[in-house]
């Protein structure tokens, strides 16, 4: 029987929600000359919700307010993270809300974000929220003066090792991310939009190859095969398939390339667009049947039909010397599955290796090619 997984239902709050809340308990404090133990912050999807404040306090025109962030029942590697805003006055340019990155929040080095190169990786989103908390309460502050906001997150560029981001060119730190504040439990809706980020920034580059894998093994295999590609071609998209190739489709990328285990690839060819193990069971019954077709015997087909894993059925195949026509077969089966779902709309190429990155497989399938079957099939 197959363990089912409890899940949470605790909503958690975004970096840029917490960074919005701190910016505002640390304006309060310069209005009222001490910062407030918590704080209703507006969200950018117009809720209010109140935060706690931790270490707030006033000093000499400045004022100094964090909040830590609780992702919920929904936790990534920012969880615990601590916000933290740093606000002062600037002269001569009344009216201006100016934010800073400081300390453990990413550079933007590359095109392709949104944002300016060199500017902090604090995303449109969070920025306007921050402005717009921050001018719900600095009252007449603003009148005669500027304000700046200073936000950092301790510890942030060790937690930025455990993203996309350095991959996409930020360098030094997170992200400061969140387009309604709110983080939904197992929605992994950061790492879900960092993959369409990644896909944007190849595209916004000029790029007409993007390679998708579904983790560290499988990236490093696909580098090291694909040298002549520039780094921003590779998307590691984990189990965001369909979002991954939806975003290569609005880009109108030309090939994509997708670097997978037998696990993985197996749950793409049954039509799975989201291959988590949690959504749904590898289907051992299409393994059994591509075994069949490679000329497994019947008793072996039945072990795979009735085994838990896709890695069962491929080492069943290789003990009897068929590996190596199982995986083109599932590599055909993948292609074949999506090229129903996205017809005539990219080149595929399907590139399969083994637990330690070593290639097993490697199949395309070309628009041309499909054309001019269906040319054929005419004629």
């Amino acid at each position: 029987m197959r363990r089912q997984h409890s899940r949470g239902t605790r909503t958690g709050f975004t970096t840029g929600a917490n960074a919005a809340a701190a910016a505002r308990a640390a304006v309060l404090g310069l209005v009222h000359g001490e910062v407030p133990r918590e704080v209703e912050t507006l969200l950018p999807g117009g809720q209010h919700v109140r935060f706690t404040v931790h270490d707030g306090w006033v000093r000499h025109g400045t004022a100094h307010a964090v909040c830590i962030k609780d992702a919920g029942d929904d936790p990534d590697c920012t969880n615990g993270a601590h916000l933290t805003a740093d606000v002062r006055l600037l002269e001569g340019v009344a009216g201006t809300v100016w934010i800073a990155g400081g300390d453990g929040v990413g550079t933007i080095t590359m095109t392709g974000l949104g944002l300016e190169v060199g500017e902090p990786a604090i995303n449109p989103v969070p920025r306007r929220n921050i402005r717009d908390n921050v001018r719900a309460v600095a009252g007449d502050l603003l009148h005669s003066n500027g304000i700046e906001i200073v936000i950092s997150v301790p510890g942030g560029e060790e937690m930025a090792k455990k993203t996309l981001n350095d991959r996409l060119g930020i360098i030094r730190g997170i992200s400061i991310l969140g387009t309604t504040g709110i983080v939904h439990p197992y929605s992994t809706a950061a790492f879900r939009a960092s993959v369409v980020q990644g896909i944007e920034v190849a595209a916004r580059q000029g790029q007409d190859t993007v390679v998708l894998t579904t983790g560290g093994r499988t990236e490093k295999f696909v580098i090291s095969a694909l040298p002549e590609l520039a780094p921003t071609c590779f998307v590691q998209m984990g189990d965001f398939l369909g979002p991954a190739l939806d975003a290569c489709v609005q880009q109108r990328i030309r090939n994509v390339i997708i670097g997978g285990m037998v696990g993985k690839l197996t749950k793409m060819a049954q039509g799975e667009s989201i291959t988590h193990a949690r959504r749904k069971a590898v289907d051992t019954g299409l393994l059994a049947t591509i075994a069949a077709d490679c000329g497994a015997p019947l008793d072996v087909c039945m072990e795979i039909r009735h085994a838990e894993t896709a890695r069962f059925a491929a080492e069943r195949m290789e003990a009897l010397g068929l590996g190596d026509a199982f995986y083109q077969a599932l590599a055909r089966r993948t292609i074949d599955t999506l090229r129903t779902r996205y017809p005539d709309t990219f080149n595929l190429r399907v590139m399969v290796c083994d637990f330690a990155g070593r290639p097993l497989a490697d199949l395309r399938h070309s628009m041309a090619a499909i054309r001019n079957r269906q040319e054929q099939a005419r004629e």
